[in-house]
C-alpha cells in the first residue's frame, strides 16, 4: 500500500468522512449482488439492435446460426486480400456513405442512383436465410435484407433485359487487393433475370440484426443462396440489363473451373475436389463434413427455373 507524507496530500484527495464511514454498507450491497445481475440484460441488448423487429421471411432456414464471430472474421474478399480473414481489417477504411449505384442498358430508368432513395423503396422485410460456399466450407447467416427483384423493378427492365449484370466498386488505393491480377477487376457477377427476380435472390444491407460490415459486402451486397459463394457478388455500384450472356470475375478466370450458373450440385465436382460434402464453418476439422444438398437445399423453390436443362452442362 503507497501511503503518501502528509506534505504531499493535497486537500482535495482527502476521502470525506462520510463516505469513509459509508464504505461497508457499500461493499455489503455489492455482495449481494447475483452474478446474473453483473451481465448484460440479454432483453435490453436486443432491442438495441438496429434490425431486431425485422421479421423472418417466408425462405428462412431452420438450422443453427453461425457464430457472428466466424462470419465477419473469415471471409472471401479478393479486392482486399486472398486471405480469408485479412479483410477484417483491411476493409475498415472503405467509405461507404454516401453510395450511387449506376443503372445501364435495356431498363426504361438509367442512370445514377443514391442508395439512400433505392433504400426507400424497399422495406427490410426478410432475414434468416441459409447461405452456403460449399468448396470448403459452409454457414447460416442471418441476414438483413429485401428481395432483388424489388429493387431491379424499380428500374423498369425492358423485354430485351435477359441478364442482370453486377459490378463491384474498383478502388485500388482502398481496396488493395485490386492493385494485383488474381481476377479481372473490377468484380463482375451476373444472373439470368428470371433467376434475380426470384423471391429468393435478395439483396443483402445488413446482418445479425445491425448493418452490413464493410468487410462482408457493405452496404449492399447480392445474395443467392441456391449457388455457390462466389455469385453473391459484394460493394455494388452498376446494375446493367442485358441480353446477352455477360462476362463474370470466376468465369474469365477459370471457365472449366466456375461456370456461369453455379448452382450448389453435390453431382458436379470441381476439377481439383469433390462437391458433394462440405464442412460447416467454425467446426473441427475432426467434426465429419455434411452431405452438400442440391441448389442448396431450395430444390423445391428454385428447381423450375433450369427444367430441360443439363446441369453437368451448364453448371
Amino acid at each position: 500500500m503507497l501511503i503518501k507524507e502528509k506534505s504531499t496530500i493535497l486537500s482535495s484527495e482527502i476521502t470525506d468522512k462520510a463516505i469513509f464511514l459509508n464504505r461497508r454498507k457499500i461493499i455489503k450491497a455489492a455482495a449481494g449482488l447475483s452474478i446474473t445481475s453483473l451481465l448484460p440484460n440479454t432483453a435490453t441488448a436486443e432491442k438495441a439492435k438496429k434490425y431486431a423487429q425485422v421479421p423472418s421471411g417466408p425462405y428462412s432456414a431452420n438450422l443453427q446460426v453461425t457464430s457472428i464471430e466466424d462470419a465477419t472474421n473469415y471471409t472471401n474478399y479478393y479486392e482486399f486480400s486472398t486471405n480469408k480473414k485479412d479483410s477484417t481489417i483491411l476493409a475498415r477504411p472503405l467509405k461507404t456513405s454516401p453510395w450511387t449505384i449506376t443503372i445501364e442498358g435495356e431498363a426504361e430508368k438509367t442512370g445514377e442512383f443514391n442508395l439512400e432513395d433505392i433504400l426507400k423503396n424497399n422495406p427490410l422485410e426478410e432475414r434468416i436465410y441459409r447461405f452456403r460456399c460449399v468448396e470448403a466450407w459452409s454457414m447460416v447467416v442471418p441476414w438483413i435484407g429485401f428481395p432483388l427483384g424489388a429493387m431491379l423493378q424499380q428500374f423498369k427492365p425492358t423485354a430485351k433485359a435477359k441478364f442482370a449484370e453486377f459490378t463491384t466498386l474498383y478502388n485500388p488505393e482502398v481496396m488493395i487487393g485490386q492493385r494485383g491480377k488474381s481476377l479481372d477487376w473490377p468484380y463482375v457477377e451476373a444472373l439470368r433475370i428470371d433467376e434475380a427476380m426470384h423471391p429468393l435472390a435478395f439483396i443483402a444491407t445488413g446482418m445479425y440484426d445491425e448493418d452490413l460490415p464493410k468487410q462482408n459486402g457493405a452496404p449492399l451486397r447480392l445474395v443467392v443462396p441456391w449457388k455457390y459463394g462466389f455469385k453473391s457478388i459484394k460493394a455494388i455500384v452498376k446494375i446493367r440489363f442485358s441480353e446477352t450472356m455477360p462476362a463474370t470475375a470466376w468465369n474469365k478466370m477459370a471457365a472449366g473451373e466456375y461456370g456461369f450458373y453455379a448452382n450448389v450440385n453435390p453431382h458436379v465436382p470441381h476439377p481439383r475436389w469433390s462437391q458433394s460434402r462440405e464442412r460447416i464453418l467454425g467446426a473441427s476439422i475432426f467434426t465429419p463434413k455434411r452431405k452438400t444438398e442440391l441448389f442448396n437445399g431450395y430444390g423445391e423453390q428454385v428447381a423450375s427455373l433450369y427444367t430441360g436443362m443439363d446441369l453437368k452442362k451448364h453448371f
